[in-house]
C-alpha cells in the first residue's frame, strides 16, 4: 500500500502525543533518507524520514542503521541548524502527503528561532526542506530549479510552496451530504474503488477496495451493482475514524509471514489464507512493512559499483568463453590439415613448383575419394607439405591451450557467482567493505576506481545456535568463508555447504561430540538458506572439517572436499532467524 494521506495523519499523532522533545543528534544513512534521534522524557525515539523514490515514508523505527563516516552536506547543515533544538509539533498541511515538523532552535547570535523540516512524501516527489521562521527555504535534500519544473521551485531563499492541489475533495472537510451527492450523481458503469481514490483526497487503492468489498464481497463491482447509500455510510465512517484518531495498525501477510499490506483497516478482501494482525502503532505497523524492504534498498544503492564491476566482468568472461570455444572448433579440424601434408609427402613425385592446386586420391578413406589440396605457388612440393604440417602442431598446441584457458574463464565465472551470491546476502556497510575487499586482492584493483585498501579487520560471520546448545557459523562472502574454513575450524567440527551450487561455508562446532540427528538437519537448513539453491528437498553435503582442503592459489571461498554426506532439507526463513544470535 502507498503511504498515504490518512497514514501520514496517523503517524504525525504519534509524534505530538510525545509532546515536546529534544533533538540529540540528525544522521543521514543513505542520500535520501533522514534519522533524527529525539529525546521526550526518559525514552530516546529514532524519527525517521525516507525521501526516496521506491519507498517514501515518515515513522519512529527500531531498526538500526550503519551511517557514513563522514556526514554529508545536507547533514551537517540540519545538525547546525537543528542540533540541540526542541521539536515543538508537528502539523501536516490540510490532508495532503505533506507535513512540517516546528523546531524552536538558537541562530549564530544565540537567540531563539524558529524553524520548519518540511517532509513531502509524494512517491518520486518526495523531499526534505529545511526553512526559517518566514518559510524562507534555507536548503532542500533535491533542489529542484527552472530546468527540472515550470510548476514550482525549491531552491535557497525562496519562500515555500506547497505543491499544486489536486482536483479533488478534501476528505477531512467533506460532510455526509456531499459524500452522498458524488456517489449518487456518478455513473453506474464506474468501479467504486475507482471513484473512491479519484474524487478524495489521501485515499489509498487498497483502502479503497475493501470498503467496496464491505458493501458487495467483490473489490471490482461497479456503482451499479453497489448500495450507494451503504456505500456512502461506509466511506464516511473510516473517514470519521481517521479524523478523530480512531484507526488501529493492521498488518496484512501471506501464508508464508510475508507482509503485503497495512493500512489503518483490516484488509479483508485478500482472503482466508492471509493473515491480519493488529500491532502496537502506525510506526511499528510501517516499520514492520519496510524493514527488511528498506535495507535491501539500502544496500543496494551502496553496492551499485560492485553489482557494476562484478556484471561487466561477468559479461568480459562470457563473451571471452564463447570466442574461445568457437576458435576451439576450427582447431577440431586440425586432422585435415595432418592429411593434406602426408597426401602431398605420398604424391610429391607428380606435384611440381608453382601448381596452385593439386588433385590427389585419399587413401586414408576406404572409398578413395579424389580430394583437391590448396597449394602455395611459391614453394615447393616439401615445403607445401611442411606448410601444413606446421598448420597442424600449431592447431594442437592452440587445441590444449585453449582448453586451459576455457577451464580457467569457466573457473572465474563460477568464482564471480558466488561473490553475486556474497552480494545478495549482504546485510550491512562491513560486508561490502569485506566484498571489496576481497575483489580487490582478488586482482580487480584496476576496476575499482578510487579504492582505498583500509586496515583489515577480523570477520564476522552469522552465528546460530540448534536445539542442543551447538554454535553453527555461516560465512556471508568468500572472505568470511576462508575464514570459518581455514582459520575457525577443528579436524572434529563438522563442515557444510549446498551441493553443486554458490553458497556459504557453514560449520557447526562440537567440540568433539557427536551431535543428535536434529542438529546436523539445522545446520544443514542454514547452508541451504544461505546459497542459490531454492525451492524444497535441497542438497546439502556434510563432511568432518578436516577432510576440506584449499589448494594453493585458489580463489576466495574455493576448497575441495572428497568424502562426504548429502543430507536433503528445506530450509525455514522464520525457523533459521529464530536460532541467529547477536554477534
Amino acid at each position: 500500500m502507498a503511504y498515504d494521506a490518512g497514514i501520514l495523519r496517523l503517524v504525525v499523532d504519534e509524534i505530538n502525543a510525545l509532546g515536546v522533545c529534544k533533538v540529540e543528534k540528525v544522521y543521514q544513512p543513505v542520500n535520501d533518507e533522514l534519522v533524527i534521534l529525539l529525546h521526550a522524557g526518559r525514552e530516546s525515539y529514532k524519527l525517521l524520514i525516507n525521501a526516496g523514490s521506491n519507498y517514501p515514508r515518515m515513522n519512529f523505527t527500531s531498526s538500526k542503521t550503519e551511517n557514513p563516516i563522514k556526514a554529508p552536506m545536507f547533514c551537517m547543515l540540519l545538525r547546525k541548524h537543528l542540533g540541540g533544538a526542541k521539536l515543538l509539533q508537528a502539523t501536516q498541511y490540510g490532508y495532503e502527503r505533506a507535513c512540517e515538523l516546528e523546531f524552536e532552535a538558537y541562530d549564530e547570535m544565540g537567540f531563539k528561532s524558529k524553524k520548519y523540516l518540511i517532509c513531502e512524501i509524494m512517491g518520486k516527489y518526495s523531499n526534505i526542506i529545511l526553512a526559517d521562521s518566514s518559510k524562507r527555504i534555507i536548503s532542500a535534500l533535491k533542489t529542484i530549479d527552472f530546468s527540472t519544473s515550470t510548476q514550482r521551485q525549491i531552491l535557497p531563499g525562496m519562500t515555500y510552496e506547497l505543491p499544486p492541489k489536486q482536483d479533488k475533495l478534501d476528505t477531512m472537510q467533506i460532510s455526509f451530504e456531499e459524500l452522498e451527492s458524488v456517489i449518487f450523481n456518478a455513473s453506474a458503469e464506474m468501479k467504486c474503488d475507482k471513484l473512491i481514490t479519484s474524487a478524495l483526497q489521501g485515499i489509498a487503492l487498497p483502502v479503497a477496495r475493501q470498503i467496496c468489498y464491505e458493501c458487495t464481497s467483490d473489490i471490482d463491482s461497479t456503482l451499479g451493482e453497489v448500495n450507494r447509500e451503504l456505500l456512502a455510510k461506509k466511506l464516511f465512517s473510516v473517514i470519521e475514524s481517521i479524523k478523530n484518531g480512531r484507526c488501529k495498525p493492521y498488518l496484512t501477510s501471506s501464508s508464508d509471514g510475508t507482509p503485503v499490506e497495512y493500512s489503518y483497516i483490516p484488509l479483508d478482501f485478500y482472503g482466508s489464507s492471509y493473515k491480519v494482525e493488529e500491532l502496537d502503532s502506525f510506526s511499528s505497523l510501517i516499520d514492520a512493512f519496510y524493514a527488511k524492504k528498506s535495507k535491501n534498498e539500502r544496500i543496494r544503492q551502496k553496492s551499485t559499483d560492485i553489482t557494476r564491476l562484478l556484471t561487466n566482468a561477468q559479461n568480459r568472461v562470457t563473451r571471452k568463453i564463447a570466442l574461445q570455444r568457437e576458435e576451439l572448433l576450427n582447431c577440431a579440424k586440425s586432422e585435415e590439415l595432418k592429411l593434406m601434408g602426408d597426401l602431398i609427402t605420398a604424391n610429391i613425385y607428380q606435384i611440381k613448383r608453382g601448381q596452385k592446386s593439386v588433385c590427389v586420391i585419399n587413401y586414408y578413406d576406404e572409398a578413395c575419394p579424389s580430394i583437391e589440396i590448396e597449394l602455395d605457388e611459391r614453394l615447393s612440393p616439401s615445403q607445401n607439405a611442411q606448410r601444413y604440417y606446421k598448420k597442424y602442431n600449431k592447431a594442437k598446441k592452440a587445441q590444449i591451450e585453449l582448453a586451459r584457458q576455457i577451464e580457467l574463464a569457466s573457473a572465474e565465472l563460477e568464482y564471480l557467482d558466488t561473490v553475486f551470491e556474497a552480494l545478495e546476502k549482504a546485510e550491512t556497510e562491513s560486508d561490502l567493505s569485506e566484498i571489496r575487499d576481497e575483489l580487490y586482492h582478488s586482482g580487480y584493483a584496476s576496476r575499482m576506481k578510487n579504492y582505498n585498501v583500509s586496515k583489515t579487520q577480523a570477520p564476522k560471520p552469522l552465528k546460530f545456535v540448534t536445539t542442543n546448545g551447538y554454535t553453527v557459523l555461516c560465512g556471508k562472502n568468500n572472505k568470511q568463508n576462508d575464514y570459518i574454513t581455514t582459520k575457525l575450524a577443528s579436524k572434529t567440527d563438522w563442515w557444510f555447504h549446498v551441493k553443486g551450487l554458490p553458497g556459504s561455508h557453514v560449520l557447526m562446532q562440537t567440540d568433539g561430540e557427536e551431535p543428535p540427528e536434529i542438529d546436523f538437519t539445522e545446520a544443514a537448513e542454514i547452508a541451504a538458506f544461505y546459497s542459490k539453491a531454492q525451492g524444497d528437498n535441497i542438497g546439502v553435503d556434510y563432511t568432518p572439517a578436516k577432510n576440506v582442503k584449499k589448494p594453493a592459489g585458489a580463489k576466495p571461498g574455493y576448497v575441495i572436499y572428497h568424502i562426504n554426506w548429502t543430507a536433503y532439507v528445506t530450509p525455514n526463513e522464520k525457523k533459521i532467524a529464530d536460532m541467529q544470535t547477536k554477534n
